[in-house]
């Protein structure tokens, strides 16, 4: 992770019980079997910035931006854990996808859990099918004029998701499911697309970010809404598109 200990993370939200941050594309939540060569962690930078312990409460994968959310100590913690599980937490998310999407649909469609370590595979944990549902709303389109495969243009779409389950890369396996998958993921996406948004945009990211996050606050009660701002990447590409006075 670039520059980390030289930029400090921006704070979204702090009070007594919690702390929210805008994560940088590229940077893990917490340590990681799948990634021992990183270094530096969410946790740990929170930590230090604030001079108190934090304890995380929900992920954000290690290539999306955006709203993430700790707690000041084990209590809230875990009373936030339940919100998030119990679907309580409203998640708003923005992606640039491969293709034009329908204006509105919901993605129903169960996933199978993907295991983190070869250790989970030994103990026995199996890969159980799960829910898992995805709302998405097209917010804009671009046709490029850049051939891409078969295709003599290509064509993308700026789309608002709201994950209504959680599940590991649950946006980033839908979108795919669906045949849009979302640019600069080099897991479930496309090279070809993911080769053109670097070359032509320099966007070496996911182009996935979570820019608001939505609940009752477990001690005020009151409704808490936390926004993240679009990263100089982002920005750029708005720019280019025609974007920067859509409402999201």
């Amino acid at each position: 992770m670039d520059n980390v200990e030289t930029h400090p993370l921006e704070i979204l939200y702090q009070d007594e019980y919690l702390v929210a941050i805008n994560k940088p594309s590229g940077l893990l939540v917490h340590k990681s079997p799948i990634d021992k060569h990183e270094t530096q962690f969410a946790l740990q930078l929170v930590r230090d910035q604030i001079g108190q312990y934090v304890y995380p409460v929900h992920r954000l994968d290690k290539p999306t931006s955006g709203v993430l959310l700790f707690a000041l100590d084990p209590q809230i913690a875990q009373t936030m854990s339940l919100l998030f599980r119990a679907s309580q937490v409203d998640k708003e998310y923005l992606a640039v996808v491969r293709g034009f999407t329908e204006e509105t649909s919901l993605i129903d469609y169960p996933l199978k859990q993907m295991l983190d370590t070869k250790a989970q595979k030994k103990q026995g944990i199996t890969k159980e099918t799960q829910e898992a549902k995805t709302a998405y709303e097209r917010l804009a389109t671009i046709e490029l004029p850049f051939a891409v495969s078969r295709y003599p243009v290509a064509r993308y779409s700026l789309v608002k998701l709201l994950p209504k389950t959680g599940r590991k890369h649950q946006l980033r396996r839908h979108m795919k499911h669906i045949f849009h998958p979302i640019i600069g993921d080099t897991k479930h996406g496309r090279g070809e697309h993911n080769t053109l948004f670097r070359e032509k945009y320099t966007c070496h990211r996911l182009l996935l970010h979570a820019y608001r996050i939505s609940f009752i606050h477990p001690i005020h009660q009151e409704k808490l809404v936390i926004n993240a701002s679009l990263d100089d990447t982002w920005q750029k590409l708005f720019n280019a598109f025609d974007w920067e006075k859509i409402v999201y």
